[in-house]
């Protein structure tokens, strides 16, 4: 699998800083949680590791190879891009929208054997098989964002990108999907995931970066960044932390700093 690293990157908009001077590396095969703040920049940086946007400065190196060098195919069977949020236009069904998801390994012709397993694994992976045949706008919102990840699940990418896949979930759902994250990185493959809760962080992450204001504040492993110390720096909040009798490291913020 291909590294992915960011090198320097800074953008800015409309005379604001999004980001300021970001330098990381991601592992293949590890979760790598991206938290922060409100408009700390994680949103910006996961389009620009997509191509979806281009940096004022900097590189995104695939393999050490700058981004900009490969070709859009190239860089969509790579790197699988999960959005906020994500409009469907089309009135078509389920297992239609997810053997989209196939587009860049398609060859000219109908799909192959191999095409058809991918979207099985996928749907089955994000629990949709059941819905296969329904049209994708009779959903409900937690519906429809585990039908999307199972379209970018597909593709089999080198690298998922998911921008806070949790948010329109329920409770056992988000956990099927920190799950689902995990069997992706099993599988050989990086993801980087943008998330608000710091206990599904804690619960899924291999890696955090932490991220405020565009700039770094911390990258390592869950215990030694999700801190109190870093918490504070970071949110501006202060966080008791505890442990579940499975083992399970919880926080829980508890009031704003003064």
């Amino acid at each position: 699998m291909s590294a992915l690293a960011a090198a320097d990157l800074s953008l800015t908009l409309s005379g604001t800083p999004i980001l300021d001077g970001v330098s990381t590396a991601f592992r293949p095969g590890s979760v790598t949680a991206v938290l922060g703040p409100n408009g700390a920049g994680k949103s910006t940086l996961l389009a620009c590791l997509a191509g979806l946007r281009d940096a004022d400065s900097g590189a995104v190196l695939i393999g050490g190879v700058p981004r900009a060098a490969l070709s859009r195919r190239d860089l969509a069977r790579r790197i699988g891009f999960l959005p906020q949020t994500a409009d469907v236009h089309w009135d078509i069904d389920v297992a239609t929208l997810v053997a989209l998801g196939r587009f860049p390994h398609r060859g000219r012709w109908a799909a192959s054997d191999a095409d058809r397993a991918a979207v099985t694994r996928a749907m089955l992976a994000t629990d949709c098989t059941r819905f296969a045949a329904r049209g994708v706008n009779t959903l409900s919102g937690g519906e429809r964002a585990r039908v999307l990840l199972a379209r970018v699940l597909a593709g089999e990418p080198e690298w998922l990108l998911a921008d806070e896949p949790l948010a329109n979930l329920d409770p056992a759902h988000q956990l099927d999907g920190l799950d689902c994250l995990r069997a992706v990185a099993r599988a050989g493959a990086g993801v980087v995931v943008v998330l608000h809760d710091l206990n599904h962080a804690a619960r899924a992450a291999d890696d955090v970066l932490l991220m405020r204001a565009g700039r770094v504040v911390a990258q390592g492993a869950p215990d030694t960044v999700l801190t109190a110390a870093l918490i504070a720096e970071t949110y501006g909040v202060a966080a008791h932390f505890g442990m579940t009798p499975e083992g399970q490291r919880f926080i829980i913020p508890t009031h704003r700093e003064p």
